[in-house]
């Protein structure tokens, strides 16, 4: 089975070879396993295997419904189908699970990250069967994946903590007397489980009431415990984290540093080793805490301790993640290491790789961002089919490592969560990664679903984030009124319009042979759309007078051009080159003189009147007209918009949860209407305007479609 796409899903990377060198010497003597089972699906699934496939040891893929044709399937020697696509009915289920274990004879499971990875009654029947887990021991994870206990053990420890109530919350009143006490803003979390579900910042007594009710819904639905904490908020944190790895016979070591501070929704988007604001001192320090934690526990195996660091470099424990992390990769880049091979050595009882913590090295920088199936404005998740999907990886080298469990024609499901991929960039310096990431999300093409790639090139290209300048509420501060798309501005735009007017050239030549013999020049309007933060469209014109300097055009090579962008009262000579081949997506532009740039655009479609294309991670939906078209297009009405300021729409497809309002209920704007559910994440639905409700058309428990109107208001 795994070779069907082995090929075609293999990423080679630096660290897997480095480690490939050192395993041959070492596994002929260090047996580990035959056979393991990965309780887990998508691209940590297939991160798994590639290590297990390694290593020499089969592995047996467990699936719901709603995976049977997924790559992790096809990826594993075995594969055991375990219930409906619901992770409630599939992935949670430890039942199911246990007989995948039995019926295909797996000596250990390793869980990923999620479902069960942190459950420890799972471990302990695991155990019962004479399986090994592939993670920590009963105890420390019960310990550790309890965020009220681990809170305790941490201070027993002597590691810093965040002042907050250690016990149990038991309703909305008590969370808002704990708050009232500690003092606002507050966090409320999950006590099991963590990856931003089941958590709210709130800043006042109502928003703990109201976020008590949403936080404890989805730690139920993502983890099965309604339990919550309730700890003091520090504003304007850093989320610096530390990976530690243990193994059986006493040897803990401390990993170089993660930031994870750029976050939506309290899910990290973008993820840097090392930290910019760390000083070797406060790193050392860190390190030694996480390490005397994890020897408090009798931890073995892969953790992340994480912190908050605020800007004097005072850190406080969050949490411990008794788990692999989705961000790894950026560890392994700049450490050489494979933390999977490290965690089935170490429930094999086989010492780590690397057991002097001198050993361990910090080897540039990595950077990691989270390519999601989402709004990137609203972060609203996206469902479909993957139409087109490359990765870009090909060309970039060991620069680039892609980590996915996704090809062309998967299915981005409502089940389960939208991440489509884990794009990283390593790089000698932090630049040089930046580079290298905005490079390859230049690259990346995925149609079919909505994605967050124009967010997080525009992240990346971002001065704050070249100067190291975040926090958790990067994204808040940047983008207050949301993410509108790469904002084109009087080096970008000129740029844009040269580059879209050749490729539109290039393409008429195709399309009209007669065309290609003549190498006088074409004029062109551009109009090129820019959305505004009051959520309108605006378009900007350019006038293109586009000249071909090669002496014959190419149409699967490279072609040389000036053009003049004038647009209002400034005008612009750009000099370029466009290397194409018009049946292929990617095109490489290089500016010359003033404008010495490389940049990639994608050709995504034709247009009636222009083409779609992808600049800066951004679609752009640009008109390319003759002059003569665009005067009779100022002739032509726009098409009038509908009114939805009266209608409350699904904003994905999900699952009502509950209905706040009536038929003839008064209700204000903002008040809350319903609740939907939709990837594991509750979504508050507003009124967006007062109004009488007119006619409600969903009930609990109903399913919905993206844009279904769900409530309907009127102003009597």
């Amino acid at each position: 089975m795994s070779a069907i796409l082995s090929a075609r899903v293999w990423r080679p990377t630096l660290f897997l070879r480095l480690y490939s060198q050192k395993a041959d010497k070492t596994l002929a003597a260090s047996r580990t396993f035959d056979k393991i089972l990965v309780a887990n699906r998508g691209e940590i699934a297939c991160r798994v295997m590639r290590t297990a496939r390694r290593m020499g040891i089969r592995t047996v893929a467990v699936y719901s419904d709603a995976d049977a044709d997924a790559v992790f399937v096809r990826e594993a020697d075995e594969a055991v189908r375990v219930g409906a696509a619901p992770s409630t009915q599939s992935y949670l289920d430890m039942d199911a699970i246990l007989g995948a274990v039995r019926a295909s004879g797996a000596q250990a499971v390793h869980p990923g990250y999620g479902f069960l990875s942190e459950n420890a009654a799972f471990v302990k029947q695991l155990a019962a069967a004479g399986v090994a887990f592939i993670g920590p021991g009963e105890y420390a994870l019960a310990a550790m994946g309890d965020k009220i206990q681990s809170k305790i053990i941490a201070r027993e420890a002597g590691v810093n903590t965040i002042p907050g109530f250690d016990g149990v919350v038991r309703d909305a009143a008590h969370a808002v007397e704990i708050a009232d006490e500690i003092g606002y803003p507050v966090m409320l979390k999950a006590s099991a489980g963590g990856g931003g579900k089941g958590m709210r910042v709130a800043h006042s007594a109502a928003q703990v009431r109201e976020g008590f009710q949403l936080a404890s819904d989805e730690a139920a639905s993502s983890f099965g415990d309604r339990r919550l904490l309730v700890e003091k908020f520090i504003e304007e944190p850093r989320h610096i984290e530390i990976q530690v790895l243990a193994d059986g016979l006493g040897n803990v070591l401390w990993l170089p540093e993660r930031e994870c501070s750029i976050q939506r929704r309290n899910q990290k988007v973008v993820e840097e080793a090392p930290s910019t604001h760390l000083d070797a001192a406060t790193r050392r320090r860190m390190g030694e805490q996480a390490v005397a934690l994890a020897r408090s526990v009798g931890y073995n195996s892969a953790g992340t301790v994480e912190f908050l660091v605020d800007k004097h470099r005072n850190f406080y424990f969050l949490e411990m993640n008794t788990r692999l992390q989705v961000e790894h990769p950026i560890t392994e880049l700049i450490t050489g290491l494979d933390l999977v091979e490290e965690m089935i050595r170490s429930a094999a009882g086989l010492p780590l790789t690397t057991t002097n913590q001198a050993d361990v090295r910090m080897d540039g920088w990595a950077i990691e961002a989270r390519v999601y199936a989402e709004d990137p404005e609203k972060f609203l998740p996206s469902i479909g089919t993957l139409a087109r999907y490359r990765e870009p990886v090909s060309g970039l080298g060991e620069k680039v490592r892609c980590d996915s469990g996704v090809a062309e024609g998967s299915e981005i499901s409502v089940y389960y969560d939208p991440m489509i991929s884990k794009l990283s960039a390593h790089g000698p310096t932090r630049n040089d990664a930046i580079a290298a990431l905005s490079g390859a999300l230049d690259r990346y093409l995925i149609t079919g679903v909505t994605h967050n790639i124009p967010l997080l090139r525009d992240v990346v290209a971002s001065p704050a984030f070249a100067a190291g300048r975040t926090s958790t509420s990067f994204l808040a501060e940047h983008y207050p009124h949301g993410f509108k798309g790469h904002r084109l501005d009087e080096r970008s735009a000129p740029q844009l319009a040269a580059a879209t007017s050749a490729l539109h050239y290039i393409r008429n030549a195709r399309d009209n042979p007669s065309a290609a013999s003549s190498s006088g020049p074409a004029d062109y309007a551009l109009l090129l759309p820019q959305l505004l933060d009051d959520g309108s469209v605006a378009k900007l014109e350019a006038r293109v007078n586009l000249q071909l300097l090669s002496a014959t055009l190419n149409l699967s090579g490279t072609n040389d051009f000036q053009a003049t962008v004038s647009s209002g009262q400034s005008q612009k000579t750009v000099n370029f080159s466009v290397k194409w081949n018009v049946d292929q997506p990617f095109a490489d532009i290089v500016y010359q003189k003033n404008d010495s740039t490389n940049e990639s655009i994608l050709f995504l479609a034709p247009l009636p009147l222009g083409m779609r294309v992808q600049f800066r991670g951004t679609k752009f939906d640009i008109d390319v007209l003759s002059p003569d078209q665009r005067e009779l297009l100022r002739l032509m009405k726009e098409k009038e918009k509908l009114d939805t300021s009266r209608l409350v729409l699904a904003p994905m497809p999900g699952t009502i949860i509950s209905v706040a309002v009536s038929v003839g209920d008064v209700v204000a704007e903002g008040a809350q209407v319903a609740v939907v559910e939709a990837m594991k994440m509750q979504n508050v639905l507003r009124a967006p305007r007062p109004g009488v409700v007119k006619a409600v058309h969903v009930v609990p428990g109903a399913t919905v479609s993206g844009e279904d109107i769900l409530v309907e208001l009127s102003d009597d």
